[in-house]
């Protein structure tokens, strides 16, 4: 991984640019390896080179088996780079090195291992309308993927995109977040070692609005997939109908987390722990909204705020260590501003709070924060804080509380915890979300799409489902008469 370079059609080359940057560690506030600042110059380029390899290369013409066979490849040289690649996800991140290297790196290797497989299955269907003719259905690849991902999960959600582009057929140019580009850069390495053709894998570093946006812009460019805010991925959509290029947008979140009095209080402890404190709560699909019935309210909030206050906030590299720093100064005040907007529209505070003091003041770290008496009317429930703050609502019935969690202009994830099946399962279908969790939180796997309804936008990723947005379905007639 050459410094202050970016991967564009099979070699490490200087952005047009001549300018680099340094990420800085959330944990210590100081800078890491230069990278290449690029901008539209440098995707001009980038598109360029995965047009050409799309319209002349031999990565769509390739044997299926073939194809499966170097995406496989890619999914081993992750895992066998597993420790390099965890430990750049977390000095970018600032998640926990254990979140890093026992969770999300071996997930992203199972994400391509899972797509080679669907390499030999992608087929059409042969339909016998009529005795003077021959019609069947051919499915082919999209062609140019822009792939931009955030800095919350870079390498992993870069896999969900990378996988099922790959196995299909298509090219891709990757824009990584500007914060957390170290991984993708790191995968380029591993495109160079897997052998794959030149152009089929490009990464471009850079600032989002210059090196994304003209992404979006370009006509060469068939389609593009975004994980990101709503905010963002609405200014994507105005921008590409210009091309009316293909999108796929897994947005914001808001997630109704609802503990019905009959749960497992434990489990649902744990769960309500996990679905706000993972990742010190950057996660979309974080659940944010803690809704407790009335009945089990008090004795729930007791033993979740002992379990909160007791969560070690620290150095992500410390194996003792549960929560690190949010991922850059920017960030820490966008959520301490959403927690001064807590205080003052008067829900309860009953945990953190603050900046947390860990290694002499150095690093963007927050307090594990829950307010409680929060009504879906506050700031803090109705806007996506991306932070570890979790808002506590309580309700009266079954009706009430899926009402009140579909309360929200999101819908990406939500959970329901009870013993009683027919609940659970009322609750499920009731819930207007593309992922509904039963007795757990933040469970996923390659095989189960990942997507939202409403402002949480639309398309899925992982599954079946997520390879469909990487074809176009061809209708093909022949006249035999």
């Amino acid at each position: 991984m050459p410094t202050g370079q970016m991967f564009i059609n099979g070699k490490w080359q200087a952005p047009l640019t001549g300018e680099t940057y340094a990420p800085i560690n959330p944990a210590t506030e100081e800078a890491l390896t230069p990278v290449a600042k690029g901008d539209e110059r440098d995707i001009d380029v980038a598109v360029a080179a995965a047009r050409k390899a799309f319209d002349e290369g031999p990565w769509p013409r390739m044997s299926p088996h073939e194809r499966g066979r170097l995406v496989w490849r890619l999914g081993d040289l992750i895992q066998q780079n597993l420790d390099e690649m965890a430990k750049l996800e977390s000095l970018c991140t600032g998640k926990t090195l254990f979140d890093s290297g026992k969770v999300e790196i071996p997930f992203a290797a199972e994400v391509f291992r899972y797509y080679a497989g669907w390499a030999t299955k992608i087929h059409g269907e042969t339909l016998q309308l009529r005795e003077n003719a021959f019609t069947f259905t051919l499915r082919q690849p999209v062609g140019v993927v822009g792939a931009i991902v955030p800095w919350n999960f870079p390498f992993l959600l870069s896999s969900w995109k990378l996988g099922p582009a790959l196995a299909a057929g298509n090219t891709v140019v990757l824009k990584p977040a500007s914060q957390t580009p170290l991984t993708a850069l790191k995968f380029a390495e591993l495109v160079a070692e897997a052998g794959l053709p030149e152009g089929v894998v490009n990464v471009v570093t850079g600032p989002g609005g210059k090196v994304g946006m003209a992404m979006v812009r370009d006509p060469r460019v068939d389609k593009i997939a975004f994980t990101g805010s709503t905010e963002v991925g609405k200014q994507i959509m105005r921008e590409a109908a210009g091309t009316l290029k293909r999108l796929s947008l897994e947005l914001g979140g808001k997630s109704p987390n609802i503990v019905f009095a009959d749960a497992d209080m434990e489990a649902a402890i744990r769960g309500a722990m996990t679905g706000i404190f993972y990742n010190k709560g950057e996660v979309c699909a974080a659940g944010s909204r803690l809704f407790l019935e009335e009945k089990v309210h008090d004795e729930f909030m007791s033993k979740l705020t002992e379990r909160v206050k007791g969560l070690k906030v620290g150095d992500p590299m410390d194996k003792s260590t549960r929560m690190g720093p949010v991922v850059s100064r920017q960030q820490m005040d966008t959520v301490l501003s959403y927690i001064e907007s807590g205080k003052q529209e008067g829900a309860r505070l009953v945990a953190g709070g603050g900046r947390a003091s860990v290694g002499g003041g150095k690093g963007y770290f927050i307090e594990p924060t829950v307010f409680d008496g929060v009504t879906n009317r506050m700031k803090i429930a109705r806007e996506e804080i991306f932070g570890p703050v979790l808002s506590v609502i309580p309700f009266k019935s079954v009706e009430d509380g899926i009402a009140q969690g579909n309360a929200t202009t999101y819908g990406l994830a939500a959970a329901v915890w009870t013993r009683d099946v027919s609940k659970a399962l009322k609750a499920a279908r009731a819930i207007r979300a593309g992922t509904v969790w039963v007795n757990a939180y933040n469970l996923f796997d390659a095989a189960l799409p990942f997507g939202g309804f409403k402002e949480s936008g639309f398309g899925r990723e992982m599954g079946s489902a997520g390879l469909d947005h990487y074809t176009e379905v061809k209708t093909v007639w022949v006249d035999l008469s």
